[in-house]
């Protein structure tokens, strides 16, 4: 029997026929062929990326996978602690890094809210305490919970947590990032400063950074301990401005060079299923990352929770947040992003005197005398102009054109007065006049991206 059996398990193993091979060899180059097709559109072309076009033929949109237009994410960042024998452990660490994240899935956009790890914030109990310390007491479900209370929102959807080594590989993992380093002086006023050195060093918690000023390539220790300094004058609202750029050079990287992410998209997903904690399910985040692969700048929104001074507390010095700013920017950003207005022809943009216009500018930059600058050009070409001082926060990236008028099409009149760089500019409508801006028709508040005095030099269309 045993011989049978043998016998059997060889007949088994024989190699298919010479014609099966083939078949199998011709459909294995054909796949390949479609697939290095699909690479070469993807990474050269100009037009529809068919990676995109064809997972999103497979797999349900967000709107589907969560049956709304949204979805509220708690994202933070994990520092490491150690032991008296010098081995890492993040079980009771305070998040280093707060970020409500909303999805928006009916506009194709992304916003990202930061909230400075220092922030004052009250706990379940009724006790006041840095915001931060909620994830060393009671881990996501108590981060959850305080920091959801403290923006003034029901709940998030779900919450990620990355472990700040996760990151630091990630980084190697593409090659680095290009970072232009900057002092609290360049990121507040980046062509009105003088800019210098990044340097810092603490043995216990095994943070060393010392990098020059200017452009410059920067590995995974590197980049995280860039964005993780804070020992300036600026502190934590600074920290957040370097989080976000080397965010933003980390998704520039990935989709500027995609062959190259594609050698290491094995890697990739190692470090972060092993560095991530979520409860997002595999399909839910398949589905979002299918969703926002071709998403551009513009489509991303960043800001953070200004605060108006600190207090002294048991816990150190605590930040005392801006409540009149975060419930704006969380009405915004969280609540109720406003949607996208459509562009007009030409003959409905000049039926509009500007004359008949009020518009209110904000600087959201932090770069000195822009919104004056904005206003002077407007004024010039016959808009009234109303409030001219500035945002909630300084730190926005990309310009923003809000309409809330009874005029069709305000926002878009005003674009076109202004230069050609300005043409890309998103208006969006903020519905029913704020009470801030009721006697306004349009809010331009202005990003880092238009602040300064040589963004578009030719006059608009």
């Amino acid at each position: 029997m045993g011989k049978h059996l043998a016998v059997r398990s060889t007949q088994f193993r024989r190699p298919p026929p010479r014609n099966v091979r083939r078949a199998l060899i011709v459909t294995a180059l054909v796949c390949i062929g479609l697939a290095s097709m699909l690479a070469g559109y993807a990474i050269f072309g100009k037009h529809v990326n068919p990676f995109v076009m064809v997972s999103q033929a497979f797999i349900p949109n967000p709107q589907q996978t969560f049956g709304k237009q949204n979805l509220l994410v708690l994202v933070e960042g994990l520092d490491y602690d150690y032991t008296d024998s010098d081995q890492p452990f993040s079980s009771q660490s305070r998040s280093d890094v707060i970020w409500a994240v909303n999805f928006d899935f009916a506009n194709h956009r992304v916003y990202e809210l930061s909230v400075p790890r220092d922030m004052l914030a009250t706990f379940p109990d009724g006790s006041r305490h840095k915001i931060n310390q909620a994830q060393s007491d009671g881990g996501a479900r108590e981060a959850e919970t305080v920091i959801a209370s403290f923006l003034g929102i029901p709940a998030f959807d779900r919450y990620a947590i990355l472990r700040i080594n996760g990151a630091k590989d990630v980084i190697d993992a593409i090659g680095g990032v290009d970072v232009d380093v900057m002092n609290s002086d360049c990121l507040q006023t980046p062509h009105h400063c003088v800019n210098g050195p990044i340097d810092y060093d603490d043995t216990w918690g095994h943070l060393h950074i010392h990098l020059k000023p200017g452009l410059q390539h920067l590995n995974g220790p590197q980049a995280v301990g860039y964005a993780r300094f804070r020992h300036d004058w600026c502190s934590d609202p600074c920290r957040i401005m370097r989080q976000q750029q080397v965010a933003r050079a980390v998704i520039d990287k990935i989709k500027g060079n995609k062959i190259e992410t594609l050698l290491h998209l094995g890697t990739l997903i190692g470090i972060v299923r092993d560095n991530l904690q979520t409860n997002l399910s595999q399909g839910e985040m398949l589905s979002i990352a299918s969703y926002f692969a071709d998403i551009t700048p513009r489509e991303f929104r960043a800001s953070q929770v200004p605060y108006t001074g600190d207090i002294e507390l048991a816990d150190g010095d605590d930040l005392i947040p801006d409540d009149g700013a975060k419930a704006r920017l969380v009405q915004q950003m969280l609540v109720a992003p406003p949607s996208p207005v459509p562009s007009p022809d030409t003959l409905a943009l000049a039926a509009i005197p500007p004359s008949t216009l009020r518009i209110d500018v904000e600087n959201g930059s932090g770069v000195q005398g822009a919104a004056h600058r904005v206003a002077d050009r407007l004024r010039r070409a016959g808009f009234q102009i109303g409030d001219v001082g500035d945002a909630p926060s300084d730190s926005l990236e990309t310009t923003e054109i809000h309409e809330h008028s009874g005029v069709l099409f305000a926002g878009a009149r005003v674009r076109e007065a202004m230069p050609t760089a300005w043409q890309a500019v998103s208006i969006v409508s903020d519905g029913a006049p704020t009470p801030q801006r009721s006697r306004s028709d349009v809010t331009i508040v202005i990003g880092r991206d238009l602040a300064q005095p040589q963004a578009g030099s030719q006059p608009g269309p």
